[in-house]
């Protein structure tokens, strides 16, 4: 069938082959990167995805000021305002969809329709704001949402042992935390494949 028309010349054609689900799948399973303003989500999204991710970034304008805390990120000049979307293959029959979410207090009211059956979180954080994480981990717990902890990789940010990260985020013994670089896609892989073995070892915990 011919979709042409005589004003329009242009074919309907389908997705990218980039971006069409693997045959092999046979599981897909939602997760979360979450965060304050400006701790890398979008980057984690972004560099990890196997299609173009989609954005919803716009323009910061004078609207936010001495309302959102860009510290550390003064130099952004784009915020996510709804979410961001990627996907990723873990192997030939798993297939992790990521929904980024906004980091801006003013949109938090977002997370709520984004957590809906998601199995699992990833915790962005960076150690010049730490205290931005206590809320964050607070609304995954609420809603028993497993998370596993990522320390993002910013030049200047202040190193910590991750046990004394663990006890300022008051951590269970068993969330595991780890160093990432959410610009680079092997780390930000090692990232979601410990999520995986996290959410692995509950269920099997459970059984």
């Amino acid at each position: 069938m011919d979709f042409r028309s005589s004003e329009n010349t242009d074919t309907i054609s389908g997705p990218r082959s980039e971006d069409v689900l693997p045959h092999t799948a046979a599981a897909a399973v939602k997760v979360v990167i979450v965060g304050g303003f400006g701790v890398g989500k979008t980057t984690m999204v972004g560099s990890v995805s196997e299609i173009r991710p989609l954005t919803t970034e716009e323009t910061m304008t004078q609207a936010g000021i001495g309302v959102d805390d860009n510290y550390g990120s003064e130099s952004k000049t784009a915020t996510t305002v709804a979410m961001d979307f990627g996907r990723i293959s873990i192997s030939e029959e798993l297939v992790l969809y990521l929904f980024g979410t906004p980091g801006q207090e003013r949109f938090w009211f977002l997370w709520n329709g984004l957590f809906e059956g998601a199995l699992g979180a990833v915790v962005l954080i960076d150690t010049r704001r730490l205290e931005v994480s206590f809320d964050v981990i607070g609304r995954l717990e609420e809603r028993g949402v497993p998370f596993v902890v990522a320390v993002n990789d910013f030049p200047d940010a202040p190193a910590h042992p991750f046990e004394t990260l663990r006890r300022a985020l008051d951590l269970e013994p068993a969330v595991p935390i780890m160093a990432c670089d959410a610009r680079r896609r092997e780390s930000s892989r090692d990232v979601l494949m410990t999520l995986m073995r996290y959410l692995h070892s509950l269920t099997v915990t459970r059984v």
